[in-house]
């Protein structure tokens, strides 16, 4: 630990002696880290920008993005870059750079979108200008690519931010009531439950790896993307941070590669908690099977993550699934592994 870098408002403290459950707590900050700023929340009639900072959309997509966000009560604005196409990028590096400064620069937009993931997000962040966005905060919302954003606007802005539906998500009774919870309705604590609907597939079901409790800032996104801004500038410490990951689509050995790069740069070691998602599609591929014999995925986040002493769950409500969690980057939080459930210890939004 280097201590001239560590700040801290509150002790770090284990109870190992006193629980067979330990309680973490933590709720440190780094000096590479800015002050921690929230944005207004959003509010009924509230102009959201739409915008595409990775891959590109159709037409169809935006529409639907449209009607998504104005069945949620708000008004919708975008530019024509939102269309754009090049090679799988909606637009140069430089069009989606400017386009999602021009959404954090404009007084009327309260809110901004992302249409949907796929790529490129980690691209434009050397374009962007975090000071534009630290006099400007506002509620910016997506998963998956969209991470690569989450974890530049926290580490340069210091600006909260939101993991949860983009434009063309599913937005369900679950997932709406989970927005309008964090970012319209917030109280000083808001406990988030694991949806019971069995709209998406978890061959685990909630999976407690390792018991305990612990309190922490949130931090985390898309495994794939967390790994590839390692030795970036726009990496975090996950020192006293409770970690969330989600992922889809890739095989158990990847997973296992991804936790491994994770374990060896020392990115678990002083963090305070581990809370996964459900990772969809991540089972062998029985048609083209990288190998002949594998583990499965529980395996190997067993293999991975039981050795360490912190608590660890798999396969709680968000990700690459219906049914989703809004999470606020950055906020205070505290996951309980055994009861299979994180608190959300403040207000996310002003």
């Amino acid at each position: 630990m280097n201590r001239k870098k560590f700040i801290t408002s509150f002790s770090a403290l284990t109870f190992t002696s006193l629980t067979t459950a330990p309680f973490r707590i933590s709720t440190t900050r780094w000096l590479d880290e800015p002050v921690i700023l929230k944005p207004p929340r959003l509010k009924a009639g509230d102009k959201l920008a739409i915008v595409a900072p990775g891959s590109y959309i159709s037409e169809e997509e935006l529409q639907d993005s449209i009607k998504n966000l104005n069945q949620l009560g708000f008004d919708t604005t975008y530019s024509e870059r939102v269309l754009m196409q090049k090679g799988y990028f909606a637009g140069s590096d430089k069009d989606r750079a400017e386009d999602l400064m021009e959404k954090f620069k404009d007084k009327t937009v309260k809110g901004i979108v992302c249409a949907r993931g796929g790529y490129g997000c980690a691209r434009i962040l050397p374009l962007l200008d975090f000071n534009v966005i630290r006099t400007n905060p506002k509620v910016l919302i997506g998963y998956s690519d969209v991470t690569a954003l989450l974890y530049g606007i926290y580490q340069k802005a210091g600006v909260v931010t939101f993991h949860g539906p983009v434009a063309t998500s599913t937005y369900n009774d679950f997932s709406v009531d989970n927005f309008r919870r964090v970012l319209e309705n917030p109280e000083r604590k808001t406990l988030l439950t694991n949806s019971q609907s069995g709209e998406d597939e978890n061959a685990y079901g909630v999976t407690t790896i390792v018991s305990g409790r612990a309190k922490g800032r949130l931090a985390g996104g898309n495994l794939a993307i967390m790994v590839s801004l390692i030795g970036t500038e726009y990496d975090i410490d996950y020192s006293g941070k409770i970690i969330f990951i989600e992922e889809v689509g890739e095989e158990p050995y990847r997973i296992d590669r991804m936790l491994t790069q994770m374990l060896q740069s020392g990115k678990f070691k002083n963090a305070s908690g581990i809370m996964m998602g459900i990772f969809r599609k991540c089972e062998v591929d029985e048609i083209n099977a990288a190998f002949s014999k594998s583990f499965n995925l529980m395996e190997v986040l067993q293999d991975r993550l039981s050795h360490l002493k912190i608590p660890v769950v798999y396969g709680m409500s968000f990700g690459h699934v219906k049914d989703k969690f809004t999470l606020p980057f950055g906020i205070l939080a505290e996951l309980d592994a055994d009861k299979q459930q994180i608190s959300l210890l403040e207000r996310s939004v002003t």
